[in-house]
C-alpha cells in the first residue's frame, strides 16, 4: 500500500515543479500572483475612469451652478476636482500592501481595506461601495430612458411644430435599456470592458461637446451672460428651497466626480512596471484635469445661457429645441455611453457575488462550471449559469426600481452625498495614515483628518438636501405610469 501513495506523491512534485518552471519560463504570459499577464496602460485606465466619471452628471452641472451661483458654484467644482484627484492618488497607493512593486495585491477595494484597515470597517466598506454601485445602475437606468424619450420628444416637437406636449411614458424605454445591460451583462470581467470603456469614453466627450457648443451659441443669441452671483434668487424660490437646492447641487456634483468606488478594480487592469500606483496616479490626473475642463465648460455655459431656468438636464430639459438632428446624436451618444457606464460601475458588485457564491459551494457545478458556446466567426464563449441567472435578475430589479422611482436629478444628488465621504474621503485617508504608519497628530495626520470631517459635513448637507428633493418627488410620481 505504500508504494502507490509514494507514487502520488512523486507525481504532485512533478505536477508542481511543472507548474511552478512553466510560471517561471512564461513569465511573459503571466503576473507575479499567477494571474494572467495584465495589459492595461495610462491610457485605459484613464478610457475606464472617463467613462465613469464623465457620466449623467455632467447633464445637471448647469442646474448645479445656477442653484449656487458664479462664485460658489464653480469654486465648489473645482474643491471637489482637487479633493478627488488627491485621494485617489492615497488610495490607488493601497492596491499592494507593502512594497508598491512586489507587495501583496489587493483586488477589490475591500480587500485594500481588509489589508490595512481590517475588523467592521471591511463590512461597513462593502455595504457602502456596494449599495452605491446599485444605486449608480438605477440611476444610469433612470437617465438613459429619458435621454431616449429626448430623442423621440425632439423629433414630435419638430413635426407639430411645438404645438404637441409629446409626453410619453418612460417604461418601455427604461425595459429596452434593461434587455442591452442583460445581454451586455453576461461580459465576465473587467479586463475585457476595455473596448467598451473606449466607445462609451468617445460618447461622453461627443455629447458633452454639443452640449457645451450649444451652451455657447445660446449665449451669443442672447446676446448676454445669464445668472447671478448667488444663483437662483429669493422669490423665485422660498428660502427653504434655496437652502435644500443648494446642498442637493453639492450632491450632484460630487456624483459628477464619484468614481473612487471602482478605481481599486480598475487599477487591477494595470501592468507593470512601473508601480501600479504610479500609472494610476498619472491616469487619475489626467482624467480629472479632463473632467473638471468639460464641467466648467458645461455647466458655466449652460448657466450662462439659462440662468435661474437652467434645466436639471442640459440636453432634455428642452432648454434647446434646435437643431433638433443635434440634440438626437448628443442624446442617443448619452444611451450609449451610458451602456457601457452601467457595465464599468457594476462589473465589481457582480465579481463579488460570484466569488461569495464559489467560497460557500465550491462543489456547486452551477456555481463553479463554465459551457463553452461557440458562434459562428467567433472564438468560443464561456457561460456560467449562475453568472447568467444572477446578473439577470440584477438588471431586472434594478429595472423595476428605476420604474418605481424616475427622478433623475434627486437620485443623483443622493447618489453622490452616499458615496462622496465614505468611498472618495474617509476610507483612502485611513488605510493612508494605516499603511504610511502617520504619527497621530503630526501636521500631515491633523490635516488629513481635518480634510476628512470637512467633506463629512459637506456629505450631510448634501444628503440631507437630495432627500428633501426626493420627498418632494414622491408627492407627485405614480409607480410605473410616470410620462414626461
Amino acid at each position: 500500500m505504500g508504494e502507490p501513495e509514494n507514487t502520488s506523491a512523486e507525481k504532485h512534485q512533478v505536477f508542481d515543479v511543472s507548474i511552478a518552471m512553466h510560471q517561471q519560463g512564461s513569465s511573459e504570459w503571466f503576473d507575479d500572483d499567477g494571474r494572467q499577464k495584465r495589459t492595461g496602460t495610462v491610457w485605459t485606465a484613464s478610457a475606464h475612469i472617463i467613462t465613469a466619471v464623465i457620466g449623467s452628471g455632467v447633464l445637471s452641472l448647469a442646474w448645479a451652478i445656477a442653484q449656487l451661483g458664479w462664485i460658489a458654484g464653480p469654486a465648489f467644482m473645482f474643491l471637489f476636482s482637487i479633493v478627488t484627484c488627491y485621494t485617489s492618488s492615497l488610495l490607488s497607493v493601497c492596491y499592494r500592501s507593502g512594497d508598491p512593486l512586489t507587495g501583496k495585491r489587493n483586488y477589490t477595494y475591500m480587500d485594500a481595506v481588509r489589508s490595512n484597515l481590517g475588523g467592521v470597517k471591511v463590512k461597513i466598506c462593502g455595504f457602502v461601495q456596494y449599495l452605491n454601485l446599485f444605486g449608480v445602475a438605477i440611476g444610469y437606468t433612470i437617465a438613459s430612458s429619458i435621454s431616449m424619450m429626448a430623442i423621440k420628444r425632439s423629433n414630435c416637437f419638430h413635426k407639430s411644430g411645438g404645438k404637441n406636449s409629446c409626453r410619453m411614458n418612460a417604461n418601455p424605454y427604461m425595459i429596452g435599456f434593461g434587455i442591452a445591460e442583460t445581454l451586455l451583462s453576461q461580459i465576465p470581467g473587467f479586463d475585457q470592458l476595455q473596448w467598451l470603456s473606449l466607445v462609451a469614453a468617445v460618447m461622453s466627450f461627443t455629447y458633452s461637446s454639443i452640449g457645451l457648443g450649444l451652451g455657447i451659441g445660446k449665449v451669443i443669441e442672447n446676446g448676454k451672460i445669464s445668472g447671478s452671483l448667488t444663483g437662483v434668487a429669493i422669490g423665485i424660490v422660498t428660502p427653504t428651497q434655496k437652502v435644500w437646492r443648494s446642498f442637493q447641487a453639492l450632491g450632484d456634483i460630487a456624483f459628477a466626480y464619484s468614481y473612487s468606488m471602482i478605481l481599486i478594480e480598475i487599477q487591477d487592469t494595470v501592468k507593470s512596471p512601473p508601480s501600479e500606483s504610479k500609472t494610476m496616479r498619472k491616469a487619475t490626473l489626467i482624467s480629472v484635469a479632463v473632467t473638471t475642463l468639460f464641467y466648467m465648460f458645461c455647466g458655466c455655459f449652460g448657466y450662462a445661457a439659462f440662468g435661474d431656468m437652467s434645466p436639471g438636464n442640459l440636453l432634455t430639459g428642452f432648454g434647446f429645441y434646435n437643431p433638433y438632428w443635434l440634440l438626437d446624436i448628443a442624446n442617443a451618444a448619452i444611451v450609449i455611453h451610458l451602456v457601457g457606464a452601467y457595465q464599468v460601475f457594476c462589473q465589481p458588485l457582480f465579481a463579488f457575488v460570484e466569488k461569495e457564491a464559489a467560497a460557500r459551494f465550491p462543489d456547486s457545478e452551477i456555481i463553479t462550471k463554465d459551457i463553452k458556446v461557440a458562434f459562428p466567426g467567433f472564438r468560443p464563449f464561456n457561460i456560467n449559469l449562475f453568472r447568467m441567472i444572477w446578473r439577470t435578475l440584477f438588471v431586472i430589479f434594478t429595472t423595476v426600481i428605476s420604474m418605481l422611482l424616475p427622478f433623475f436629478n434627486d437620485i443623483v444628488g443622493l447618489l453622490g452625498a452616499l458615496g462622496f465621504w465614505p468611498l472618495t474621503v474617509y476610507f483612502p485617508v485611513e488605510m493612508y495614515i494605516a499603511q504610511r504608519r502617520i504619527p497621530k497628530w503630526s501636521t500631515r495626520w491633523l490635516g488629513l483628518r481635518v480634510l476628512s470631517f470637512a467633506c463629512l459635513i459637506v456629505t450631510i448637507a448634501a444628503a440631507a438636501g437630495s432627500i428633501a428633493g426626493v420627498v418632494d418627488d414622491l408627492k407627485s410620481i405614480k409607480p410605473f405610469q410616470t410620462s414626461y
